[in-house]
């Protein structure tokens, strides 16, 4: 790794300071207890802060401990965490729970190795807990992290090399401080990357506590770091939505067990863009078809383009739940990816 690590020890007490006078107060930083700290986490790996501040509130206010947390009906859980997508992240979280009250007392470890051992907790997150909640110099490296630091120090290592995180890892592990400043030298370091040394942009030097130090700045590269290699194109599945209805009520049925959208509910759908008589051969007793607009919702590894068609029906087929407006928002976990089909609400 061609970087010299001494820059992140002068770095980070610019970075606790700057943290004390300039972060942002969010509610999980109000109460920063290891549950508060790992659902704020969890949450924050796919969602931006803004979006997940009422995902937060309203999930402690159902489920506001560990124990109740590992309690919980999944398909209070899903419904809880509608909208924030990425629901493995949930499940593993009621899995995690489970296991904290079976091993633990109902209180997560402090220390950063069990706390990887919990389902979904992986070196960040445990990193996070262990730094913010419990004061132990464990630092929890994301990308905002990685940037600030291939910046601060002008590495130009490929960012999605798993060795060059673990290389960052452990330099900052060797000037990381203990008690209070390890908590703000993990939120500081996250919080610079976020608001102030920004990616796919001109970072904000000016505002920058690191702008003395900072190798990019001083060499004029801060826009062409980090370097990261090519990710491999999505797939892309071209799917046909039909939103059935029969009076007040629509059809819905439930996703596989295992795979995408695991145990959700959704609208009947399909691969391939079905025309309008498709539609109406496959439905032959509807009383009227009508295009939807089209859509598209990107995973991880596959872009959905979707075309539907809304069907009524005089009675909805057997093998559908049927579903009403009050229950698809007080019951039914629908993904996200098939909201532009949902009635309006």
């Amino acid at each position: 790794m061609d970087f010299d690590p001494r820059a992140l020890g002068e770095a980070a007490p610019l970075i606790i300071a700057h943290y004390r006078r300039c972060g942002r107060m969010l509610p999980w930083r109000e109460s920063p207890t290891p549950y508060h700290v790992w659902i704020s986490e969890i949450m924050l790996q796919q969602t931006r802060i803004e979006a997940a501040i009422p995902y937060y509130h309203r999930f402690l206010a159902a489920l506001p401990t560990v124990a109740a947390l590992a309690a919980a009906e999944e398909e209070e859980l899903l419904k809880l965490w509608q909208g924030l997508g990425y629901y493995t992240r949930a499940r593993n979280l009621k899995k995690a729970a489970e296991q904290v009250m079976a091993e633990f007392g109902g209180e997560l470890p402090s220390d950063a190795a069990l706390l990887r051992k919990l389902p979904g907790v992986g070196d960040y997150t445990a990193g996070a807990i262990a730094s913010i909640a419990y004061g132990r110099p464990e630092p929890a490296v994301d990308g905002n992290v990685l940037r600030v630091v291939m910046r601060l120090t002008g590495c130009e290592a490929d960012v999605l090399q798993p060795q060059t995180k673990k290389a960052v890892t452990e330099a900052l592990r060797a000037v990381y401080p203990t008690g209070a400043d390890a908590g703000a030298l993990t939120q500081g370091i996250m919080e610079l990357g976020e608001t102030v040394c920004l990616p796919n942009g001109a970072p904000l030097c000016a505002a920058c506590p690191l702008a003395e130090l900072c190798e990019a700045r001083r060499t004029d590269r801060a826009e062409q770091l980090p370097n990261r290699s090519e990710k491999k194109a999505r797939r892309i599945e071209n799917r046909t939505v039909f939103r059935l209805c029969c009076g007040e009520t629509i059809a819905l049925r439930k996703r596989p067990a295992r795979g995408l959208l695991a145990n959700l509910w959704e609208l009947p759908n399909e691969l391939g863009t079905l025309t309008e008589a498709e539609a109406r051969a496959k439905y032959p007793e509807a009383l009227s078809i009508e295009p939807l607009p089209e859509a598209k919702h990107i995973f991880t590894h596959v872009e959905w383009h979707m075309t539907g068609w809304q069907v009524v029906l005089p009675a909805l087929p057997p093998e559908f739940t049927p579903a009403t407006q009050a229950e698809l928002r007080e019951r039914y976990a629908v993904p996200n990816a098939l909201r532009a089909y949902l009635p309006d609400r």
